[in-house]
């Protein structure tokens, strides 16, 4: 695949991501009712929009080894009972495309491959 192809579909799962955890924080299964800090997980991803948006290489570096502490998260409150566990397995999923994602698009977008 081309560097652009992993760039889009890690922008794809970065963004999945960052809408499944405000969901999931703010109003799916908050821990609180009303909602709960833990929304304020998504602001790493947040701070990679623009280099991701902009199909930078040093960004899906960084990012394939920040979307492991989602994976971890996900692994972590995968056996939750009900939508929590299901949040939980959505959280796994995306986490998992985009590390392969990102580290596709790096490995793909390194100056030697050009």
């Amino acid at each position: 695949m081309s560097p652009r192809a992993w760039s889009f579909l890690a922008r794809a799962a970065l963004l999945a991501l960052i809408a499944l955890c405000l969901l999931w924080e703010g109003w799916l299964a908050p821990l609180r009712p009303g909602g709960s800090w833990l929304t304020l997980k998504v602001l790493p991803l947040v701070c990679a929009v623009p280099g991701a948006l902009r199909g930078r290489r040093y960004t899906s570096q960084w990012l394939s080894m920040l979307s492991l502490l989602y994976f971890i998260e996900g692994a972590w409150r995968f056996d939750d009972p009900g939508i929590m566990g299901m949040l939980a397995r959505g959280e796994i999923a995306l986490a998992l495309a985009l590390f392969v994602a990102t580290v596709g698009h790096a490995n793909r977008s390194a100056p030697s491959r050009q």
